[in-house]
Formats: structure tokens, C-alpha cells, sequence
């Protein structure tokens, strides 16, 4: 039990916010980039120290390193999209879906229409786990 209290408070402390997802973003889409590259990528949403204040928090949450490059600094995203998407995905799966798979994609393709492609691609990714047996 007290494990996964610890796990729950790791995880909240590392769970980036909506802001912090948006920078992440356009971090995933640009790679490394100065403050500045970051608020212009990102348009009205708050002011350049708003983005500087946000990427000082997401250092110190672990979720962006820093580079000095002479006078600038440079950040890039400390994991990539696919790893941040899992470790949430895993989070959301256990916090709000008591870690019932089932539940958490019948829920997301209740609430979105998937296209024919996805569809097509869910099942081969279910196909492939059932060979592997990894189910």
C-alpha cells in the first residue's frame, strides 16, 4: 500500500498540465528551441515570461532539460511523445479506469468516432498482441 501511495504522489508530481502539454508539444514538433521559438510557435497563449516561467517549473518537474548556448538557453523535452503518452495513459488507465483496459477504449471510442484506418489499426495491434501473447 504505501508503494502506491509513493507512486501516486511520483506520478502527480511528473504530470504535466495543460500548459506544460502544450509546450511539450510544439517541443516534440520543433526539438530543442529558445524560449522565444517556443512562444512564437505557440501564438497568444500567455506572454514570453509566462513561458519561461513555465519551462523553469517543467525543469524542476523533470519534464524539460536546459542547455546554455552563450546567452540563450535551449530546452528540449527530457522523454519522447510516445514515452510521456504511455506513462499518462498508464495513469489515466489506473486513476480514473481502476486499470480495466476495456473500459478505457470503449470509453474513447464511445466518445470520438474513429476513422476506418484507426479501426483497421486497433485490430491489427490486437492481432499482433494475441499472436505474441502478450494479452
Amino acid at each position: 500500500m504505501a508503494d502506491k501511495l509513493k507512486d501516486m504522489r511520483n506520478s502527480k508530481t511528473k504530470r504535466p498540465t495543460d500548459a506544460e502539454m502544450a509546450i511539450l508539444r510544439v517541443l516534440w514538433q520543433r526539438g530543442p528551441s529558445t524560449v522565444r521559438e517556443i512562444f512564437e510557435q505557440m501564438g497568444s497563449v500567455g506572454g514570453y515570461t509566462t513561458v519561461l516561467k513555465f519551462l523553469q517549473i517543467m525543469t524542476g518537474k523533470g519534464l524539460v532539460l536546459r542547455k546554455e548556448m552563450g546567452r540563450s538557453h535551449i530546452y528540449s523535452a527530457k522523454d519522447p511523445a510516445e514515452k510521456t503518452q504511455k506513462h499518462l495513459t498508464r495513469d489515466l488507465l489506473n486513476r480514473v479506469f481502476g486499470g480495466s483496459c476495456k473500459t478505457l477504449v470503449m470509453q474513447a471510442l464511445s466518445v470520438e468516432k474513429a476513422s476506418r484506418e484507426d479501426l483497421a489499426e486497433i485490430r491489427q495491434l490486437i492481432e499482433k498482441m494475441e499472436r505474441s501473447g502478450n494479452v
